[in-house]
């Protein structure tokens, strides 16, 4: 057996030190820029293409990792660059995921490649869930797909809303409802090719932080797709929806497949905010003065630096573990992959929250990063499961009992 090490290897070092490189030189330079202007930031992505990181290829051999770190290690690295501009990047896998987790190997093969496109012609993929009326509530999902048995095609109605990517994607990936009496039994997901009718943009939304990334409304009217683009196929969704109806427990579902595959990436995003503004906020430190002496002299600001430097090593270890045990099939039997994202992104919240008031007044002003990280950090308490869902997503594991 070998022996335990936290240590990274050769190969991940080396990612490690491109990616960061990157988002010394790709990203910081342009992150407040993109923050400002609020808008897909197409350029970025195709350097990102050109040089290989917005690629079927770099998603590929971070998963191929058997340690589960790589993307995890890559993800936090970017994120530390910018997590707007980090988000535009990773939208796309969410699709990916979704695909992974609930397509046939031969859809996998087909859709995967499309998601991503080549440098000189960008393609974004989308994962559609959320609702105006189901947010957390993946069980009240409105949106319907109705089967045309004539001509071998399903038909999408419905409205997703907050969705990454949504609108203006390529490749949509929708979860609806085949029988609403099922609730989340009754789901499956749907992919929506480039070019098909019936699904378009809704409304743009203006947001707090993560500003670089698009988010929209995805509205689908009478979106007739081919039968074949039921990922998983309708054999195997007729024998869930079959043992659904008899009282029998699936063994997973459209929406939850794919969260439970992202969760811990989202917590390296989060890690990745934290890190930059307790760096910044360490430098910030040592270099100012007051009263005769460099701030950090003082306890009440090495204490809050000694703080978040504790937070942000016990999120990566979170993550690191819930990384590692979905890659060697571990069973996450006490919410581990919950528990990564809800402490990074509470952690997250926390340390840019601290970094501002170590700042003081250049922490509140645009001049300066930490006030955008902060806009950025909130939403990891929010997106792909509340922090209040997953304390229930853990409680419930933890308990063995259908806590509401």
């Amino acid at each position: 057996m070998a022996e335990f090490s936290l240590e990274l290897n050769d190969d991940q070092k080396t990612m490690q030190e491109w990616v960061h490189g990157f988002a010394v030189n790709q990203m910081r330079p342009i992150a407040a820029e993109w923050d400002e202007r609020e808008e897909t930031p197409w350029e970025f992505i195709q350097e990102a293409a050109k040089i290989g990181i917005y690629s079927l290829d770099f998603m590929m051999n971070a998963f191929s990792d058997k340690t589960g770190l790589s993307l995890m290690i890559a993800t936090e690295e970017l994120a530390w660059g910018d997590a707007g501009l980090t988000m535009a990047l990773m939208a796309t896998s969410l699709g990916v995921a979704a695909i992974v987790a609930n397509g046939t190997p031969e859809q996998v093969m087909e859709w995967v490649p499309q998601c991503y496109g080549t440098p000189d012609d960008i393609k974004l993929a989308a994962f559609g869930v959320s609702e105006p009326d189901a947010g957390s509530d993946v069980s009240s999902l409105r949106t319907r797909a109705v089967y045309d048995e004539a001509n071998d095609e399903w038909v999408l109605n419905g409205t997703k809303t907050w969705i990454s990517n949504g609108g203006i994607a390529n490749l949509h990936v929708i979860v609806a409802s085949v029988e609403p009496e099922l609730g989340s039994r009754g789901q499956a997901s749907f992919i929506v090719p480039d070019g098909t009718k019936g699904i378009r943009l809704g409304q743009k939304f203006k947001k707090m932080g993560i500003r670089a990334s698009h988010t929209g409304e995805v509205v689908l009217e009478d979106c007739r797709i081919p039968g074949r683009c039921l990922l998983g196929g309708k054999e195997k969704l007729d024998e869930k929806i079959a043992r659904a109806r008899e009282g029998k427990r699936s063994q997973s579902q459209a929406a939850m497949a794919t969260f439970e595959a992202s969760r811990p990436a989202v917590g390296a995003q989060a890690l990745g905010i934290a890190r930059a503004a307790y760096e910044f906020s360490l430098d910030y430190a040592k270099e100012r003065k007051q009263f005769g002496r460099a701030i950090i002299d003082n306890q009440a600001i090495a204490f809050k630096l000694a703080d978040m430097k504790m937070h942000i090593d016990a999120s990566r270890l979170l993550i690191w573990r819930a990384s590692w045990m979905a890659a060697t099939r571990q069973p996450f039997l006490n919410g581990e992959g919950s528990m990564s994202k809800l402490y990074a992104g509470e952690t997250a919240v926390k340390v840019t929250e601290e970094a501002i008031q170590i700042l003081g007044g250049y922490g509140y002003i645009r001049e300066y990063p930490v006030e955008r990280w902060h806009r950025d950090s909130k939403i990891y308490t929010i997106f792909e499961g509340t922090s209040e869902i997953q304390r229930l997503i853990i409680a419930r594991a933890i308990s063995g009992v259908h806590i509401r």
